[in-house]
C-alpha cells in the first residue's frame, strides 16, 4: 500500500516538529530530574489536572537531592524548586531582570491586566505603601468586629443543620463562610442581598476555572472564570463608588474599602493642591480590580487552613484542651487585644499553616536566563514553582509531628526556622494582609472550639492530599457537630 506524497510530507514535518521540541526540552533539562520524553505541547498537563498531589508528590521526590527539578507542560517548561534557599532567591529576585510573580501558570488572561500579583519594581513599591492604612491597628479592630459576628452566626446555623445527628463536610461550609466574611470585611455596606448571591455563583465560577484546563472557548470552565471575574470585578467597581460618595461625606470608615478610599481622597485633593493629576491606581475601576486581588488572597488559603485547624485539633486532643482552656478566660466580644492574649491558641493557628500551608506553590516566570545554582541556569520563559509545602518541613525540629511548642518563647522556632516558613511568601510580594489572615483563623478557631463539640467521622484515606486549589484533606472535613455545653 502506498502512501500519497502529502501524506508522508505532513508526517515527516509531524515527526520533525515532535522532535524539535523534544530536543529544546532536553537542552533546557540538561542535568536535572524530570520525565525524559514529553508529549508534544501538552507534556505531562492531564496527570497535573487529574492527579494533582500525585504530581508534585513526584516533583518533590525528583527534586530531593538537588532541590530543584522540572517538567513541562502546555508548551511551558517548568521548574520545581523543593530547597528552601533556593526559593528564597526566586522571592526576592522579583524584578524585570529576574522573576515575575504571576500567582497562577496561566493567570494573566484570567485575573486581567491590573493586578498587583503582576506588579514589580518602583510602581509595586509605591502602590504597597499605599496599600498599608487597609491594615493599621485600627483598621484591623473594625475588621475584628465584623469577623467575629459573621462567624459566630455562621457557626450556629452549622450547628442547627447538624442538630439531626447528620455529619456536615466542613469545606463547603467554611468556603461560605469565608466568602461571606471577605465580602462584609471588604465591601460590607455596599453588597445588596441579591448582588451577594451573583457575587457568591461568579466567585465559583471563577474558582472552578482555576482548576480547569486553560481552554479559552465558550463554555469551557476556564472562559466561564475569566468573564465570572469581569463581572466581579464590575460589582466592585461599583462599590468603590459608593464608598467615595459616603467618604466624601465624612463618614467613619465601616469596611477595607472605606479605609482605602479614605486615604485615595486625601492622595488626590494633595495632587490637586499641587496642581499634579491624580496618583495611579485611584480610579474606581483600577479600585475594584486590586479588591479582587485582596479577595482571591483572602478566600481559598483561609478556607483550607480552617479546615485543618478542625481537622489536626481533632486529632491532637491534648492541643485541644489547651486551647479551650485559655479561651475558658476570655470573654466576648472578642476583640484586637483579646486575640493578642491568645498565646497559645495563636501558636496553633501558627503550626497549622506551617503544617498544611495551604497555598503549596507560588508560580513566578523567569523573565531572563537566571543562574539559581552554579550549576544550573533556569531558561528565560521558564515557570519556576517554589514549594512553601516543602520548605515547611525543612529545618524544623522533627517537622512532620503537628506540634504547636515549636513557636513558644522558649523554642522559637519561627525566628530559628523563619526562612522555611514561606506560608506568606518573602522578598517585595510577602503577603500584605498576612496579619489579617492570622487574626481570621485564630477567630475561628477560638468561636469553634468555645461552641462546638466536633467529632471526625472515619473515611478510607481521609488524611490525603487534595487540591482545591488550596490543600484540604480528602474528606474536607467531615464531621458531626454538636452544640458545646
Amino acid at each position: 500500500m502506498e502512501f500519497p506524497a502529502w501524506g508522508v510530507l505532513v508526517g515527516c514535518l509531524l515527526l520533525g516538529w515532535i522532535a524539535v521540541q523534544q530536543i529544546k526540552y532536553l537542552l533546557k533539562k540538561q542535568h536535572l530530574r524530570g520525565p525524559f520524553f514529553i508529549l508534544p505541547f501538552l507534556g505531562t498537563a492531564l496527570s497535573l489536572v487529574w492527579e494533582p498531589t500525585k504530581y508534585w508528590e513526584k516533583q518533590a521526590f525528583f527534586s530531593q537531592k538537588t532541590g530543584i527539578s522540572c517538567n513541562y507542560i502546555f508548551g511551558r517548561f517548568t521548574v520545581f524548586i523543593r530547597d528552601s534557599e533556593i526559593s528564597q532567591k526566586v522571592f526576592a529576585n522579583v524584578r524585570p531582570d529576574a522573576f515575575q510573580l504571576i500567582g497562577h501558570p496561566f493567570g494573566s488572561k484570567l485575573f486581567g491586566d491590573i493586578n498587583l500579583i503582576f506588579m514589580y519594581g518602583d510602581e509595586h513599591k509605591d502602590l504597597r505603601r499605599r496599600l498599608a492604612p487597609l491594615f493599621t491597628i485600627k483598621a484591623l479592630a473594625t475588621y475584628v468586629t465584623i469577623q467575629e459576628r459573621t462567624i459566630r452566626s455562621h457557626i450556629e446555623r452549622w450547628l442547627m443543620m447538624a442538630s439531626n445527628g447528620s455529619p456536615l463536610t466542613l469545606r463547603v461550609l467554611c468556603r461560605d463562610m469565608n466568602l461571606e466574611t471577605s465580602q462584609n470585611v471588604f465591601v460590607g455596606p455596599y453588597l445588596t442581598p441579591e448582588m451577594k448571591e451573583q457575587f457568591t455563583k461568579d466567585y465559583n465560577a471563577f474558582n472552578m476555572g482555576v482548576m480547569a484546563l486553560p481552554l479559552d472557548f465558550p463554555g469551557c470552565l476556564y472562559n466561564k472564570a475569566k468573564h465570572a471575574v469581569r463581572r466581579l470585578v464590575a460589582v466592585l467597581t461599583e462599590c468603590a463608588r459608593q464608598s467615595r460618595i459616603r467618604m466624601n461625606q465624612g463618614e467613619e470608615p465601616e469596611c477595607l474599602l472605606d479605609f482605602w478610599t479614605k486615604e485615595i481622597l486625601r492622595e488626590i485633593e494633595e495632587a490637586e493642591d499641587a496642581g499634579l493629576p491624580a496618583p495611579p491606581h485611584t480610579s474606581e475601576k483600577e479600585v475594584g480590580h486590586h479588591v479582587f486581588d485582596f479577595l482571591f488572597a483572602a478566600q481559598d488559603a483561609s478556607t483550607s487552613s480552617l479546615v485543618w485547624a478542625v481537622t489536626l485539633l481533632d486529632s491532637h486532643p491534648k492541643v485541644l484542651e489547651k486551647v479551650r482552656k485559655e479561651q475558658s478566660t476570655l470573654s466576648s466580644p472578642l476583640s484586637l487585644e483579646k486575640i493578642r492574649l491568645m498565646e497559645y491558641t495563636q501558636m496553633v493557628v501558627r503550626e497549622v499553616l506551617r503544617f498544611r500551608p495551604p497555598a503549596t506553590l507560588v508560580p513566578h516566570v523567569a523573565r531572563v536566563n537566571f543562574p539559581i545554582t552554579e550549576t544550573y541556569t533556569i531558561p528565560k520563559g521558564t515557570i519556576v514553582f517554589p514549594s512553601v509545602f516543602d520548605s515547611s518541613f525543612q529545618g524544623f525540629t522533627d517537622p512532620h509531628s503537628f506540634d504547636p511548642d515549636r513557636f513558644s518563647p522558649e523554642r522559637q522556632e519561627d525566628q530559628r526556622y523563619k526562612r522555611n516558613w514561606l506560608v506568606f511568601g518573602a522578598g517585595p510580594h510577602q503577603c500584605l494582609g498576612q496579619r489579617y489572615a492570622v487574626n481570621h483563623l485564630t477567630l475561628f478557631t477560638s468561636l469553634f472550639t468555645s461552641m462546638v463539640e466536633f467529632t471526625r467521622v472515619p473515611t478510607p484515606g481521609q488524611d490525603e492530599l487534595v487540591y482545591t486549589p488550596t490543600i484540604a484533606p480528602k474528606d474536607h472535613g467531615f464531621f458531626l457537630l454538636s452544640k458545646r455545653k
